[in-house]
């Protein structure tokens, strides 16, 4: 397998290529575009960092790319749309520099408390006066989190080295998680009425664009600061500056903008309480090596283990975390593959409800393994846990996803309903100790089936013989019941039979089972 780096890259991270069995690396840095496009025609992997830009070309004269990696966090220079659509793993390096950028956010926190890029200034220019840039002791300040993730909580650690009370507000985490970090967790209105210091550590998207402006700047603590070390658009700098200006806010240490750079007359930059670094939290020269060897090592362990880690656009699941979850997402994909056969004519909608001990796995790779499951007998192998999301998009599936504590007798299940030209039709399934997986429920009915090999789905009237006709038929045609389920309601109401055979029934045998009265459908899926 080829890799191709077209970046610089550290000796560190190039040499974990070149010692990796079955590979071969292509290290050519500041190639041209048309170089590019000759360059990729072969390889397996790509690896960039912000100099080399990925579009659509490039991924159509790459028909061998498995995986394009940045050493790095943006992906700005990346087109994940025809990525997604070639099937493309993207992946960054979003903790090649974790601690760096907590150490970073700290240090804008001090700089910020003690005023320090004002003082340095204004002593180069002759003064000498230290009244002037009276600061603030932190012990005992609070610190406000916005987003604990892995680099919001290591901020958390070092500010509560420093003695500093934290709270924290982020919806994706339990009370017991904040307490376990030493913090309190609380509203987002609480933390900005409570906090003498606001540091955000989000992703931007829709819900957190902007998530600091003027409503939430009406809200804070008078004489707050505001440190922004994550990703610019998540303040509206225009309401910031105001805020600035009238004092509700003291200061704010920015190492992001919403256009980088910002120019010189950028409204912030021309008021002293704000510092303003381009773009500094990762760069440490330790950092920059850690990104590079981190890049590589994800590299490898894709082309060679096929281990996901850190991908855009395809749930990252590592090593561990994958030995945990197997079972579960091979059961999403052959609960995905019994609903495609069964009833998978005119597909609108698939929920999928996640029920008791499974809703404490990430759940995002198992919903990709349902959808593989399910498009995989329409479009075969154009579909992959890469792009089964927008294969779903493209066909006008709606996808929608839930979580229940309780499993209903289960300590976990998965349930998989579809809606189509067929109505709604839904399947649940269980994994038992030692990876034992089972389908538990049909329509509602308690039945029990491995969901694997051939199974034969009856629906039928509860009359005495029904059973006996199905088993006297199949013995005819040499068909071995491997297991069998019957499950009813009321007794001469209706029935649902799930049978495990050794080998496929053929169409003719189908038929004659649908020949007889009280069966009402026979359906035959294979996985």
């Amino acid at each position: 397998m080829k890799v191709l780096v077209t970046d610089k890259f550290s000796m560190e991270g190039l040499k974990i290529f070149e010692n990796a069995k079955g590979l071969s690396l292509k290290y050519r840095p500041g190639m041209t575009e048309e170089e590019l496009l000759e360059a990729v025609a072969d390889v397996d992997a790509l690896v960039v960092r912000g100099g080399t830009q990925v579009t659509e070309a490039v991924f159509a004269a790459a028909p061998c790319l498995k995986v394009v990696a940045r050493a790095g966090i943006g992906v700005e220079n990346m087109d994940l749309v025809a990525a997604n659509a070639k099937g493309v793993v993207i992946m960054n390096t979003p903790f090649g520099s974790t601690t760096t950028m907590a150490e970073y956010t700290i240090a804008m926190l001090l700089a910020l408390a003690r005023q320090i890029p004002q003082a340095y200034a204004a002593t180069r220019s002759g003064e000498w006066d230290s009244y002037k840039y009276l600061g603030l002791d932190i012990g005992g300040r609070t610190l406000g989190v916005i987003g604990a993730g892995k680099i919001g909580r290591m901020v958390v650690e070092r500010a509560l080295a420093l003695r500093m009370r934290v709270i924290v507000h982020d919806p994706y985490i339990s009370e017991e998680l904040a307490r376990q970090l030493g913090a309190e967790l609380v509203e987002f209105d609480d933390l900005l009425a409570r906090s003498d210091f606001i540091s955000l550590h989000l992703p931007l998207n829709l819900e957190t664009e902007g998530i600091i402006g003027d409503e939430a700047l009406n809200k804070v603590k008078r004489g707050c600061y505001i440190i922004n070390c994550a990703v610019g658009r998540l303040i509206d700098e225009e309401a910031l500056a105001e805020a600035l200006r009238d004092g509700r806010v003291a200061g704010a240490a920015l190492d992001v903008f919403a256009n980088q750079p910002p120019g010189k007359d950028h409204p912030l930059l021309q008021l002293d309480q704000v510092i303003a670094t381009p773009q500094m939290r990762a760069a440490t020269r330790d950092a920059q090596v850690n990104v590079t060897v981190q890049t590589a090592h994800q590299v490898v362990d894709f082309l060679q283990k096929g281990i996901v880690v850190n991908a855009l656009n395809v749930p990252s699941v590592n090593a561990e975390m994958m030995a945990l979850i197997r079972p579960y997402v091979q059961l999403a994909e052959r609960l995905g593959i019994f609903q495609a056969q069964r009833c998978g004519r005119g597909i609108t909608q698939i929920s999928i409800e996640y029920s008791g001990a499974v809703t404490a796995f990430l759940i995002e790779p198992l919903t990709m393994a349902v959808l593989k499951g399910v498009l995989t007998p329409m479009v075969g192998s154009l579909v992959n846990f890469v792009n089964a999301a927008q294969r779903a998009r493209e066909r006008g599936i709606r996808v929608t996803e839930a979580k229940s504590n309780m499993a209903e007798g289960f300590s976990n299940m998965i349930q998989v309903k579809v809606t189509g030209d067929d109505g709604e039709h839904s399947v649940c399934g269980t994994v038992f100790a030692d990876d034992d997986q089972r389908i538990v429920r049909v329509d509602g009915y308690q039945v029990e089936a491995l969901p694997e090999g051939h199974i034969l789905i009856l629906h039928n009237d509860d009359r005495p013989g029904v059973i006996g006709f199905v088993g006297q038929t199949l013995a005819q045609h040499s068909i071995n019941i491997a297991m069998m389920n019957l499950s009813r309601r009321k007794i001469q109401g209706k029935a649902i039979s799930l049978l495990n055979v050794d080998s496929r029934i053929s169409d003719a045998v189908i038929d004659e089972l649908r020949g007889n009265e009280h069966i009402l459908s026979a359906v035959q899926v294979q996985i």
